[in-house]
């Protein structure tokens, strides 16, 4: 019964870590909106929401490492990914306009 309980414990940080906040805040995507300021909250975006599974520079944790991941998807494969998840990352965890926003930074990631 002990070895149940912290299993149950430690499945439910894992899934908070992965699904932790990002879609109470305002998106701050519109069509004035510069690269720099994209850029910027692609970065708050993925500190939110990403690097505790994908690593803190994106080197892979209990995720995959992210750091190149431009190389085998484009933008709209990996806002796809972000949208409807794959594998063990849990879909819904940005709206779309934020999913867009980090996907075209990821993108970049070559």
């Amino acid at each position: 019964m002990k070895k149940f309980l912290i299993l149950i414990f430690g499945l439910s940080l894992v899934l908070a870590a992965c699904g932790g906040g990002g879609n109470d805040q305002e998106s701050g995507t519109n069509g004035g909106t510069d690269q720099a300021e994209n850029t910027a909250s692609a970065e708050d975006l993925i500190k939110q929401n990403c690097t505790s599974c994908h690593g803190q520079n994106l080197e892979g944790a209990s995720g995959p490492s992210l750091q190149k991941v431009g190389s085998k998807y484009s933008k709209d494969e990996i806002k796809d990914i972000i949208l409807n998840g794959k594998g063990a990352m849990p879909k819904g965890l940005l709206n779309d306009s934020e999913a867009d926003v980090v996907a075209e930074w990821l993108a970049g990631q070559k």
